[in-house]
């Protein structure tokens, strides 16, 4: 820590912090993230995500009934004005195993996006490749990214609103090549409580701006839109990423997922519900042979008096 904190704010600190690795280490649990003998490959990027999905690892590495090894990796793409000092001297003073890997990816951006346009689609995917690269090269067995439940959940609406698709980031992803396996530990933690303990940690945070591309407007307005439901509708962004966990496919409209086209009937299936057999209308002795009125309660009484007669309980119906 580089900053003096109250007894108060170390409180704070310690509750958040046991709360960050209780849902990381739940999200390890439920979607097998880290298993014995993994090498996991830590991005860092200098930002308050990525700070604390390391130090909340290296402190369940501690803890953990199984052995892991941890890694962390920075790409220092040669943005101008990246302090080149701070994440090495952060992680010498942690002793963990590090590597920062120098890539000029900013000049190969700039001169293939025209001046204006948005730099960052580009510019993932060269990271992306020369991370999963790396973690091949190094042996890793896993690689950890530091998005959080509000990015999942922004990237769900950023793909409905403006890509008409219905997809986030999972907390666990093969890559396409099936390389790579890509968990992200801390898939159920809020940004907010990420972002108060990395304030109280007093993490050297790098500011993500210094490609000098325009802010993503689009991601922006989500959350700002999120931030608004969080405020005015508390729960509402947890009842979100918990729908996100209860998908039902038959109970959707996308035809990859489940094949409406050979859905039949059984004809000879016996009457189910969610109500009591005895509850259900007697429609054995209902005689529907007639236009009209059919009163169900009549029939059920009328079977329940004299089960081994039919009733013929259809009135005339006169428009």
């Amino acid at each position: 820590m580089s900053v003096d904190l109250s007894a108060q704010q170390v409180t704070r600190m310690k509750k958040l912090q046991k709360k960050i690795r209780s849902e990381v280490g739940k999200a390890i649990s439920d979607y097998n993230m880290v298993e014995e003998g993994d090498r996991i490959m830590c991005c860092l990027s200098g930002g308050k995500d990525s700070y604390a999905m390391l130090d909340i690892l290296l402190d369940l590495q501690q803890r953990a009934p199984i052995k892991f090894e941890i890694v962390a990796v920075n790409l220092d793409q040669k943005q101008p004005g990246f302090p080149e000092h701070v994440l090495p001297a952060y992680l010498d003073s942690l002793g963990v195993a590090y590597h920062i890997l120098e890539k000029d990816t900013y000049s190969i951006v700039r001169d293939k996006i025209p001046e204006g346009q948005k730099t960052c689609s580009l510019c993932s995917r060269l990271r992306r490749g020369t991370l999963y690269g790396f973690a091949q090269k190094i042996g890793a067995t896993k690689i950890a990214l530091g998005h959080h439940r509000d990015d999942i959940i922004e990237t769900l609406f950023l793909n409905m609103f403006f890509a008409g698709k219905q997809k986030a980031m999972p907390p666990k992803l093969l890559s396409d090549d099936g390389a790579n396996m890509v968990i992200r530990p801390l898939a159920y933690a809020r940004e907010k409580d990420i972002a108060e303990y990395a304030e109280l940690k007093g993490f050297p945070i790098i500011p993500c701006n210094l490609c000098g591309s325009q802010e993503n407007l689009k991601r922006a307005s989500v959350k700002e839109m999120l931030n608004q439901w969080d405020v005015e509708h508390p729960g509402r962004i947890e009842s979100i990423f918990t729908a996100m966990q209860n998908t039902s496919p038959s109970q959707g409209v996308d035809r990859e997922q489940f094949d409406f086209i050979s859905l039949t009937r059984d004809a000879n299936a016996p009457l189910k519900g969610e109500v009591a057999e005895s509850d259900l209308p007697a429609f054995d002795f209902v005689d529907v042979s007639n236009n009209g009125h059919i009163d169900l309660d009549a029939a059920s009484k009328a079977k329940r008096v004299n089960p081994e007669h039919k009733i013929d309980i259809v009135s005339t119906y006169t428009p």
